[in-house]
């Protein structure tokens, strides 16, 4: 059994923390052997979505350098994994996407791209969806309602139009039609509360975006806001952010522990620096130690799951109700 660091400067005094709550419940996080490198290629977007934990945005400018993305390439030669998720910002908008894209499927791993949709309309990425396809690259795109009152608030107005012209373009190349050409769809709430009902929202989704604008998808992911960066700042400019966080521990699911990313995945950010998951890089919770981060190319495959992993109260969102991870709902 693993040790839990426990952030104490980040738990709340009068509230359990989330190493309390494990050890109440019998639970503990344990580390499997990795399956899925989560590389977060930079901040730079086209959009800032109030639900954004990266706090990514067309005004940001970190981005991976070809050098950083030469030594993950270089370490992934000797230590290959099946799925490699590529995340951002926008990912498409790193300038070696389609370079990288290109050669980690050369090397027989999985590509899954976290998009946005409405990147693939703007000028310069007009052929990026055909470039997904010829390279079977899994798509996992943002759709936090099927109405356009509820995506425009979260997303920026016009955001809703673009991603069904989007949606449209994808499924005439046959991804959500196709068994070999997956897209799944994201749900996110619009506010401080816990996803619905993961299979009863899917069908509905799926229900609604066919008869009013002949959409199809595969599945829909369920994911909880977790009060970090962007959203946490939303919180607390309404005074809600304690209640959020109550309403996380309140809603705490031992069910879900089993099913958290942080046992089978190793997330990098844009400088090449290693975390559990894609919400302890944005708290800066990296793996190094005495204060140090480390770097993916200073990962030894046959040490790491005897490496700690991170928690902290955000660790509340992705154990709430069904539970949350980047697959969608774990129980």
């Amino acid at each position: 059994m693993l040790r839990i660091i426990k952030e104490n400067d980040m738990v709340h005094a009068n509230t359990e923390s989330f190493e309390d709550v494990l050890i109440r419940h019998g639970r503990w996080l344990e580390r499997e052997a990795p399956r899925v490198l989560q590389l977060n290629l930079g901040k730079m977007c086209n959009l800032a979505c109030v639900h954004c934990h990266v706090g990514a945005g067309p005004t940001r400018t970190e981005i991976m350098t070809r050098e950083t993305m030469e030594r993950i390439l270089d370490w992934v030669e000797e230590n290959p994994m099946p799925v490699a998720e590529l995340t951002g910002g926008a990912p498409e908008m790193f300038p070696y996407f389609r370079e990288l894209v290109d050669r980690l499927t050369r090397r027989g791993i999985q590509v899954m791209d976290r998009c946005n949709l409405t990147i693939l309309l703007q000028p310069g990425y007009e052929d990026m969806a055909e470039f997904l396809k010829k390279h079977r690259v899994e798509i996992v795109a943002s759709m936090p309602c099927y109405s356009a009152e509820n995506v425009n608030a979260q997303r920026g107005n016009g955001v809703f139009d673009g991603s069904i012209e989007a949606l449209r373009m994808l499924n005439r190349l046959g991804y959500g039609v196709e068994e070999g050409l997956p897209l799944h769809l994201v749900y996110n709430p619009n506010g401080a509360f816990l996803p619905p009902d993961q299979r009863e929202l899917e069908a509905a989704y799926k229900r609604e975006l066919k008869a009013h604008f002949g959409v199809r998808f595969h599945s829909l992911f369920c994911l909880a806001n977790l009060p970090v960066s962007r959203f946490a700042s939303y919180l607390k400019r309404r005074g809600k952010y304690e209640e959020y966080l109550q309403l996380l521990k309140d809603n705490f699911n031992p069910g879900s522990v089993d099913g958290l990313m942080c046992r089978n995945t190793i997330s990098v950010d844009w400088m090449g620096r290693v975390y559990d998951c894609d919400f302890n890089q944005q708290m800066e919770m990296h793996t190094g130690f005495e204060g140090d981060p480390q770097f993916l190319w200073e990962v030894d495959l046959r040490r790491w799951k005897q490496t700690e992993i991170r928690t902290g109260p955000h660790c509340f969102g992705c154990t709430a109700g069904q539970g949350s991870s980047c697959g969608g709902a774990l129980t």
